[in-house]
């Protein structure tokens, strides 16, 4: 049996790489937040999912102590055989279309504030690839979308509307889109990453734009009508998923997720 430990258990991500683990019975730490523990025992397999999406522009400082402090904390003092810390393909956005690949060099404009979630992970990443002595990987992970309540995000949060309504208005361009993956493909890689023993930085997304557009056609099909009524805007970064694939993980068209939802009766709420 194989010791883990999951920072940030509770979360959208680590929760569900919990449930995934305790599947197979391992022994798994979860530690609270202050768990002094964490210094004290050897912490095995590290999974880093601690972190902050929706609200960081509001808690630029407690973003980075999420993203950089506790880590650095753990890569100073902890003992632990193998870490994966979980970083976000936002970080290729400032790239524009010439972003996605994870031997791209980045750029920020440090006066953004927006860029505080970048520049954050960016750091996390390179304390993790140079001061880990070879033992930790980055999984930079795409738009990651699911119908449950804890999910968020532009995808997430149409999907859970459509529960309930049946006809939705968004001030939202058909033209734009991103690179999305379903949570179940993000756990899937994962582990893949964790049983390969994965190096350097491994995108973990779909490898695929999929704008508005396409996501109200596969709503259309379905029976729902999904009016987009905003202007046009570019397509974020297409990841290279090379490396993932190389490991046995293949995630599946976001529009056959989608429309697998949909069709099922137990989608909707009551």
């Amino acid at each position: 049996m194989t010791r883990y430990t999951i920072i940030g258990a509770r979360g959208f991500i680590g929760s569900r790489l919990l449930g995934a683990l305790n599947a197979r019975d391992e022994d798994i730490y979860a530690p609270e937040r202050g768990d002094r523990d964490l210094f004290r025992r050897d912490l095995g397999r590290v999974f880093y999912c601690a972190g902050l999406t929706g609200d960081f522009m509001v808690r630029p400082f407690d973003t980075v102590e999420a993203h950089v402090g506790l880590l650095t904390q753990l890569l100073r003092d902890a003992s632990f055989e193998r870490l994966i810390y979980l970083s976000s393909t936002r970080v290729y956005d400032s790239l524009g279309p010439r972003g996605g690949n994870e031997s791209d060099t980045l750029e920020f404009d440090v006066a953004a504030p927006r860029n505080v979630y970048d520049l954050s992970k960016a750091l996390g990443e390179n304390l993790c690839l140079a001061r880990s002595g070879g033992r930790a990987a980055v999984a930079r992970l795409a738009n990651v979308f699911d119908w449950t309540d804890d999910a968020g995000g532009f995808l997430s949060d149409l999907l859970k509307r459509a529960r309930r309504e049946k006809v939705m208005t968004l001030d939202s361009s058909p033209q734009a889109g991103r690179d999305y993956i379903h949570a179940d493909d993000v756990i899937a890689a994962l582990l893949a990453m964790d049983a390969q023993e994965a190096h350097g930085i491994v995108n973990v997304a779909r490898g695929e734009a999929i704008s508005n557009g396409d996501v109200a056609a596969v709503f259309a099909a379905a029976g729902w009508t999904l009016n987009l009524t905003g202007q046009g805007a570019p397509h974020g970064p297409v990841c290279d998923i090379g490396r993932l694939l190389s490991l046995g993980v293949a995630p599946r068209d976001v529009r056959t997720v989608i429309a697998g939802a949909l069709a099922d009766p137990g989608f909707f709420l009551g």
